[in-house]
């Protein structure tokens, strides 16, 4: 990622394992392998594909554990891709439609959320606000982002 004042703006990242390559600056959209990325009306909730993380630490585990295991019954699946900034790549694509985690670095998030956000989806810290290293990131459709973070609410995040 660029930053720029304070602020990213440009976001590159290379996921090997699809061959893909994610690109995105402020205000100019984003783009996979070079054609561009838009994402389309989400399903409902009980429907949503969400991906998320787990930290290393055994109890940071354990705490996202007892979180999917209050979300899964109410969302269709979770997946994980190996990599914060591919599973923001992810919704920005629609391979998944939602994603949160806990606990990330600031270089987990940069480029990630710069191209979620120019694809069109809500990218914000659980509580509001910009996401922020060590908080809970929630990227997805914005008209579904609400519902989703009332249930990670409900969960303990």
């Amino acid at each position: 990622a660029a930053r720029y004042r304070g602020t990213d703006v440009v976001g590159v990242v290379v996921d090997p394992c699809h061959g893909d390559e994610f690109v995105a600056a402020s205000g100019r959209g984003a783009t996979r392998n070079g054609a561009g990325l838009r994402l389309a009306d989400p399903p409902p909730i009980a429907e949503l594909l969400v991906a998320t993380g787990f930290g290393y630490d055994p109890e940071r585990r354990s705490r996202q554990v007892d979180v999917l295991r209050h979300l899964l019954p109410r969302v269709r699946d979770t997946r994980r891709m190996g990599a914060a900034s591919v599973d923001l790549c992810s919704v920005a694509l629609g391979r998944v439609d939602a994603y949160y985690e806990l606990g990330l670095a600031a270089w987990d998030l940069a480029a990630g959320v710069v191209i979620a956000r120019e694809a069109g989806a809500r990218v914000e810290e659980l509580h509001g606000g910009d996401p922020a290293p060590g908080g809970v990131v929630v990227a997805s459709h914005p008209a579904v982002w609400d519902e989703l973070a009332a249930l990670l609410v409900d969960a303990g995040l």
